[in-house]
């Protein structure tokens, strides 16, 4: 059985056993609230038998080049951006956080990171980004630890904590999955490993995506979004990947979804940052990109 045969299976067995059980209007018309709740939760079982996806491989995934297997030697953006992901994937798994704003208010970049559960993730970058996080006495900064994975700091001391060959490692991670190959290209002067995809299904999806999430689904407001989806559009543009979703698209629709982009891009983040149930982190590293 199929997964929508499953799903369809399911819910005419909810409503008949409601239409049985005689519980109100709402559930002669169909299932109830708990029972919608299993049914999205079901739903949600069948995704994750799925290849999951972290936020740096999604943005890497957007970057390659379908046959070449590489990203574009005139990216230098992608870099920064990776880590940038690495932070956000982070505080959504609920390993890392903020302090707390105090009287003063400061700025959401000069607030530090703080750790929140050193429980291993199972993923190596994450992992590996997390120990330098815990290791770190006194706590340092958000916009100080998107320098720090980058390499990009003037203090030779803090070097230790680069994260380096994460491109490589990414893909290596992809290719573990069964998305990406390994081949070598020669370029001239030299070899270089690349990884071409093995199939366009997982990317297609990927686009489709990020694609609906600005066009048939916009929502017009940030905290609606799902925040993985809100991160992934957001981080794409700061590693100068976005344009590659993109590209497909008619003239018109790629003018609508450029419009929202920018309209996300334009939020005051340090005030988003303040609202209910916002991953303060994640707004954080925004600022830090788009200030």
């Amino acid at each position: 059985m199929n997964r929508s045969e499953g799903l369809v299976q399911r819910k005419n067995v909810l409503t008949s056993s409601n239409d049985r059980t005689g519980t109100g209007s709402q559930d002669r018309s169909g299932p109830g609230i708990e029972d919608q709740k299993q049914l999205e939760n079901d739903e949600e079982d069948v995704d994750a038998k799925e290849t999951r996806l972290t936020l740096m491989e999604e943005v890497l995934l957007l970057g390659l080049k379908d046959k070449e297997g590489y990203t574009s030697f005139w990216n230098d953006c992608i870099s920064s951006g990776l880590r940038g992901c690495i932070l956000v994937e982070l505080a959504l798994r609920g390993r890392i956080e903020l302090e707390k704003a105090g009287m003063r208010r400061r700025s959401v970049l000069m607030r530090k990171v703080l750790l929140k559960s050193d429980t291993p993730t199972g993923d190596v970058l994450l992992d590996e980004a997390l120990k330098h996080i815990k290791e770190t006495s006194p706590s340092e900064t958000l916009q100080s630890w998107i320098e720090y994975l980058s390499g990009e700091t003037w203090n030779p001391l803090k070097l230790r904590y680069q994260l380096r060959n994460v491109r490589e490692r990414l893909a290596k991670n992809l290719v573990e999955k069964g998305l990406l190959t390994t081949e070598k290209q020669n370029f001239l002067l030299f070899d270089m490993t690349t990884h071409p995809l093995t199939d366009n299904t997982a990317k297609s999806k990927l686009v489709k995506k990020v694609q609906d999430a600005v066009l048939g689904r916009w929502v017009n407001d940030p905290h609606r979004m799902d925040k993985r989806l809100l991160s992934l559009i957001i981080l794409a543009h700061a590693s100068d990947v976005l344009e590659n979703a993109f590209a497909p698209l008619t003239d018109d629709d790629y003018e609508v979804a450029m419009k929202r982009v920018r309209e996300l891009l334009d939020l005051d983040m340090e005030a988003e940052s303040m609202k209910p149930n916002a991953v303060e982190t994640m707004w954080g590293v925004f600022a830090a990109f788009v200030k």
